[in-house]
């Protein structure tokens, strides 16, 4: 359901320029990897992320120890440039896990400190700052930092990382597949190995997605790094209509680190698959408790609406408004969730122009989605359809964007290009808990039009 995971394709499209390298990774890379603690962040394709968060992120370089040793490091070594940029990334990664815009302040302030220590060369500060820009969705940020560290450091993994991280949102998928494929040259690790599945899933090749992810579980070296591949397995195995077999791919990981918001998310999204709605809400207010993201939000309250309890729904949807007013007097972009949101319960001409700031600064796959569903909300067909048509551009197999292209060609009366749409978003039945069903009594109408 989250508008940064993608559906899986019957038939691999051919790859993009980038892709042909990025086939290499698959074929020769053996599993003896070393494993190492990993920390920098890549995002949640839409990450919203991902999302994206998402995104669809596997850190890089993450700093040994609690905040609180870190902390203590710093009191003790104030002169120590890369002690503020452990406790630096430290900040991010909590802010990613926690909801905490405040933690971004705090870790903001620890990588500057680490840059008025040491000011050139600082690699592990620049990859710091480059997912710290990330987080917030400052993608050209993210890039003028990544390209520091690859600078400052040639041979550094993590930097690779978020270079790629950067031009997967900025939409510029070849070249992040170049940043993948030197990151997986580095160090095949976890988190390459992560990044290569997700340039694979990205073009809709879910089989080496897979393959790759699994190999990425096998070199986890923590606990959390874990939990990031069984959820990231879970979720292509609810875009295969496999909810049983996600559900135990879930377990597995929260068998490891019980408080995952991310697992728990995507658990609950199996428990709806299989009908058991009580354990999908009881799911989604656990991850919620965790960590308030909007997904989490979002997708509980159009799980109650589905099912009439639109008292519930609105107690979900008030805090998401919230957030979003928040959001706005920060003058940050919106995410995908928070215009899908505006398109489909409040204004949609408002979701317009939100899509329109965002989309100047990550001109993503998932973005490019949102905005074709506000256009089309906004009844603006003819623009919707551009926009949906560079979502999918990629190879990208998402039920959910191809449900959103199926509306516009409805619309626009093309009902033999809406008819092939549902027909491959309801590949996956329980892809949304009210656009499923929308999906289907679409394409009734269309199958009984004469």
């Amino acid at each position: 359901m989250h508008p940064d995971y993608t559906a899986p394709a019957s038939k691999p499209p051919p790859p993009a320029r980038g892709g042909g390298r990025l086939r290499t990774i698959a074929i020769t890379l053996g599993l003896g990897a070393t494993m190492f603690a990993v920390g920098a962040v890549m995002l949640t394709p839409g990450g919203t992320t991902s999302s994206p968060p998402s995104a669809h992120g596997q850190p890089v370089g993450a700093p040994r120890g609690s905040i609180e040793a870190l902390q203590a490091r710093v009191t003790r070594l104030p002169k120590d440039p890369g002690g503020w940029a452990a406790l630096g990334m430290a900040y991010v990664q909590q802010a990613r896990t926690t909801a905490d815009p405040a933690t971004y302040d705090r870790a903001e302030k620890a990588l500057r400190t680490s840059l008025s220590v040491q000011r050139d060369d600082n690699t592990d500060a620049e990859i710091g700052m480059g997912a710290l820009a990330a987080a917030r969705h400052d993608f050209p940020a993210a890039l003028r930092w990544a390209r520091k560290a690859t600078s400052s450091s040639p041979y550094s993994s993590s930097a690779y990382g978020v270079l790629a991280d950067a031009y997967t949102q900025l939409g510029r998928y070849d070249e992040a597949d170049e940043a993948v494929q030197k990151m997986t040259d580095l160090r095949p690790d976890a988190a390459s190995l992560a990044r290569a599945s997700y340039a694979f899933e990205l073009r809709g090749d879910t089989g080496q997605a897979r393959a790759l992810m699994r190999r990425s579980l096998a070199a986890a070296a923590t606990p959390a790094d874990m939990a990031f591949a069984h959820n990231v397995l879970a979720a292509l195995d609810l875009q295969d209509a496999a909810p049983r077999a996600a559900l135990a791919e879930t377990q597995a990981g929260l068998r490891a680190t019980p408080d995952d918001s991310a697992l728990l998310e995507t658990r609950a999204r199996a428990h709806q698959a299989l009908g058991d709605t009580t354990k999908a809400i009881a799911d989604y207010r656990a991850a919620i408790a965790i960590a308030p993201l909007a997904h989490h939000l979002l997708g509980l309250g159009e799980l109650q609406q589905s099912l009439g309890r639109p008292d519930q729904a609105e107690e979900n949807y008030a805090l998401l408004r919230a957030q979003d007013r928040i959001r706005e007097a920060a003058g940050d972009p919106a995410d995908t969730d928070a215009i899908l949101f505006e398109a489909d319960h409040g204004n949609p001409r408002r979701a317009v122009t939100m899509a329109e700031q965002t989309l100047r600064t990550r001109p993503f796959v998932a973005v490019h989605d949102a905005y074709a569903w506000a256009l089309h909300r906004a009844g603006r067909d003819a623009e919707a359809l551009i926009q949906a048509d560079k979502a999918l551009a990629p190879g990208t197999r998402s039920a959910l964007f191809r449900y959103h292209r199926a509306a516009v060609h409805h619309a626009l009366g093309d009902r033999e290009a809406a008819r092939r749409d549902l027909t491959e978003a309801l590949r996956e039945p329980a892809f949304h808990p009210l656009h499923a069903d929308a999906a289907r009594a679409l394409l009734q109408r269309i199958d009984n039009t004469p």
